[in-house]
């Protein structure tokens, strides 16, 4: 059984890239019915997030054939060449897999090491895959996993204290690059998670005239009632930027909110008056031309990322303590995946080993000692004896498990169950040959 990750994200690649090969909603959905008719033996989740795209699968293939064709199925569903992304691409197998989908889940592989708001996206991601029935054994006791590991992670460590999500990086980069925040007026446009996040960052950094503004207009007043700050009209989006000194942006869309030439036409600013606008959206909400007008100053993720890794340098503690927990996790799940690959066969020695000791307890007990008062405590002994020798022999087949694989580690069942049954041959005819 290999498992196999393939995927770009913020450190492999641009946020151009990243949206390209985004999914939303339904089109995960739609990807994965699709992945579970290429390879109906398999199992799939797919993962798609503001900084990564990535393909789970586990399958009885070798891990190279099917991430080979993983990257054909992104490249085909989403219309791009491989050459275009191929470079950008990581490809990861087996422990590393596991590993790789611990660490997402506990924001240690997040562009704001630490954050939470990944693991809500990750049970999200496995929802969805669970209700396409595009999961099995492997995956789900996998993804619990990284749900265990996350919340250990967490409450074990440190790592989620501080200004830890994408909205708080991007009201931090905001503090940075506008000196007098409580006195600007802050447009959020988008009322999802990300959108309440920046609303709530803003409010602690003692900004007092934010506007949020969403396509649904009942869910933006929700927000804004919640938060005491004012709701604008989606239709009124052009004039509440125009009054605006800071935008921060984190909706969903698969097309430019503003091209460089719309916002051009319909954003109208006094000459010298600046406009801080914030692009937390994959794929990106503002045509990036638009950072070239006058006194327009459009920052992306990737531009996130700088300020990111200055909070990640006060906690590098928590993170050498978090890695420490993914990887004893991980290390314990592939344990169980290496013992239900040979569990069978582990049973079959066991019940050969159980044969010849039946065998030799029948030898023993013969004429004058047949009806021997001992049998009962002679039969309990040297089965926790066997017990004990099986024991000794699983330990060192799980071994050889860990350091050369589940096919090397089945051969030595294979070779040890051979030799037991002619062990038990050969004491089934010395026993007949008794006289």
């Amino acid at each position: 059984m290999s498992i196999v990750v393939v995927g770009v994200n913020h450190r492999s690649a641009a946020v151009a890239i990243r949206e390209r090969l985004a999914f939303n909603e339904p089109q995960v959905t739609a990807a994965l019915e699709q992945l579970c008719k290429i390879e109906p033996q398999a199992e799939f989740v797919v993962l798609s997030t503001c900084n990564r795209v990535e393909l789970y699968c586990a399958g009885d293939q070798e891990p190279q054939p099917l991430a080979h064709r993983l990257v054909g199925f992104l490249s085909s569903f989403h219309g791009i060449e491989p050459q275009q992304f191929q470079s950008a691409l990581y490809i990861h197998e087996n422990e590393q897999a596991v590993r790789h989908l611990l660490l997402v889940a506990a924001g240690l592989d997040s562009m704001v090491v630490g954050e939470a708001q990944i693991l809500g996206q990750v049970k999200a991601s496995y929802s969805l895959a669970c209700a396409a029935k595009s999961t099995g054994k492997i995956l789900n006791r996998l993804f619990h996993c990284a749900f265990f590991t996350a919340k250990s992670v967490h409450t074990n460590t440190a790592i989620s204290n501080g200004r830890v999500s994408v909205a708080g990086v991007a009201v931090e980069l905001a503090l940075q690059l506008f000196a007098e925040i409580a006195r600007a007026k802050v447009v959020v446009i988008g009322a999802g998670e990300t959108g309440e996040l920046v609303v709530q960052h803003l409010l602690k950094a003692g900004c007092m005239d934010i506007t949020v503004v969403n396509r649904t207009s009942e869910r933006g007043a929700e927000l804004a009632q919640r938060s005491g700050i004012g709701v604008g009209k989606w239709e009124e989006l052009s004039q509440q930027i125009a009054r605006a000194n800071i935008v921060i942006c984190s909706t969903a869309t698969q097309e430019y909110l503003y091209t460089r030439d719309s916002f051009e036409r319909l954003i109208a600013r006094p000459r010298g008056r600046s406009l801080l606008i914030i692009d937390v959206g994959v794929p990106r909400n503002f045509d990036p031309a638009i950072n070239r007008i006058e006194d327009v100053y459009l920052y992306s993720m990737d531009e996130l990322q700088e300020v990111a890794e200055q909070n990640l340098k006060a906690r590098q503690e928590d993170v050498t303590s978090g890695l420490e927990i993914v990887y004893a996790n991980a290390a314990e799940f592939m344990d169980w995946l290496r013992a239900k690959d040979i569990g069978p066969l582990i049973g079959r020695m066991k019940d050969e080993f159980r044969q010849i000791s039946c065998r030799e307890v029948e030898r023993f007990f013969v004429g004058v000692r047949q009806e021997a008062s001992c049998r009962p405590s002679m039969e309990a002994m040297v089965d926790r004896v066997v017990n004990k020798l099986v024991h000794c022999v699983i330990k060192n087949v799980d071994a050889v498990a860990k350091e050369s694989g589940p096919a090397e580690a089945a051969k030595l069942i294979d070779t040890i169950c051979r030799q037991a049954r002619e062990i038990a041959s050969a004491s089934k005819e010395q026993g007949e040959n008794q006289p």
